[in-house]
């Protein structure tokens, strides 16, 4: 089995999830990381050879196999095509950019050069998310009528929460959207195969100012600030977006995407309703898959490799009874990401490429003119 260099750039929350998984794979040496401020003690801390301050030194520095981009959005342009650039495989969290064109021009240049590149799109590897898509393949759900469903977190509940996420120029002119609904789209073209023709959206934004703190507070940590802590800025990002979808086979679908939702932390469900049963998934209850049909009982699939169709199967770790979730959707789609790397092929189809980024960057598009302009929006009008 081939051995593969890796670097990461950026180790906060997604970085470190991201080590994790690469060291779960057995083949991947994680060689560098790269992170402001102190880099070298990031690395000690994470048991990394080496941090380095910029990632360009790093990169020409170290030759590694992949890089890993686990940065604030506005900085993924350049760190992937300068990896690129170098022949290097990117791995690249989403968004993938926080405009269309340069999404375009990264696709365009992976593509064009045969590079192995992929956007962590990790909901797709839940293993009954693939149950999901198998069953839809092999016609069990039937003709799809409709899909509905939630992204659902608090973590930006209180005005006191604050993230680089909230500032268009670093995330983009999407926040909520752009940064789950975005997972819940992938998600649902993904599994069904359908894909989004025209959208609706309506964003509301509830805190219109927050309070920014003046000193670094890490994702998710819930550190308290005091008054001389923080400064009010406006908030000109969505804390809500509500979008109607028509898909290209005449099914409609419907998404809440909802960040200051209190008590779910992290909750993703979808609905697929076809001519033959109802498919619904619960990230909260992830190792099942609820069936519901008409004429006789409802069913509730649970995660089992023994029984779950070969799609699913292929990615389920642990016999049934073992719980999977989060941390294992990254092992799973970069155990096939690093597979395609290793046989010169870009995996497309299985995990999410640069024209799967490229594509979500699209649909976000069309849903936040939508919002502004109050009407359906052709998706790549």
């Amino acid at each position: 089995m081939k051995r593969f260099r890796t670097c990461v750039i950026g180790v906060g929350f997604i970085g470190a999830a991201h080590i994790e998984a690469l060291r779960r794979l057995g083949n991947v040496d994680v060689v560098a990381i790269c992170d402001q401020p102190n880099a070298a003690a990031k690395a000690e801390a994470f048991c990394v050879p080496k941090g380095y301050d910029d990632f360009r030194e790093m990169l020409d520095t170290e030759k590694p196999d992949v890089v890993h981009i686990c940065t604030p959005n506005s900085s993924h342009y350049e760190m992937a095509m300068y990896a690129m650039e170098r022949g290097i495989s990117v791995v690249c969290e989403k968004p993938l950019t926080t405009t269309l064109e340069q999404a375009r021009e990264l696709a365009d240049y992976a593509r064009e050069h045969k590079i192995v590149n992929a956007v962590n799109f990790n909901c797709r590897w839940y293993p009954q998310v693939m149950q999901t898509r198998s069953m839809i393949q092999r016609g069990e759900v039937g003709k799809i009528y409709s899909i509905h469903g939630t992204y659902l977190q608090d973590w930006l509940y209180l005005d006191t929460d604050y993230t680089w996420r909230l500032e268009p120029e670093v995330s983009g002119e999407s926040r909520a959207f752009g940064d789950i609904g975005s997972h819940w789209i992938d998600m649902i073209e993904s599994v069904t195969g359908l894909r989004t023709v025209e959208v609706f959206a309506d964003f509301a934004t509830f805190h219109k100012t927050r309070k920014k703190p003046l000193k670094p507070v890490a994702t998710y940590s819930g550190m308290a600030l005091r008054p001389e802590d923080y400064e009010e800025v406006p908030i000109n990002t969505e804390d809500y977006c509500a979008v109607l979808f028509h898909f290209d086979n005449g099914a409609i679908g419907s998404c809440v995407i909802n960040q200051v939702f209190a008590g779910r932390k992290n909750q993703i469900v979808f609905n697929v309703s076809g001519s033959k049963c109802t498919l619904r998934w619960d990230s909260e209850e992830s190792n099942e898959l609820w069936v519901g049909r008409r004429d006789t009982y409802n069913q509730v699939v649970p995660k089992d490799p023994s029984i779950l169709d070969p799609m699913a199967s292929a990615i389920d770790g642990y016999p049934g009874g073992h719980v999977e979730g989060f941390p294992d959707t990254f092992k799973q789609s970069f155990k096939a990401v690093y597979a395609a790397i290793g046989k010169g092929d870009t995996g497309r189809g299985l995990f999410a490429t640069f024209e799967d980024g490229l594509r979500e960057m699209l649909l976000c598009d069309a849903v936040v003119r939508s919002a502004r302009e109050g009407r359906w929006i052709k998706v790549g009008e």
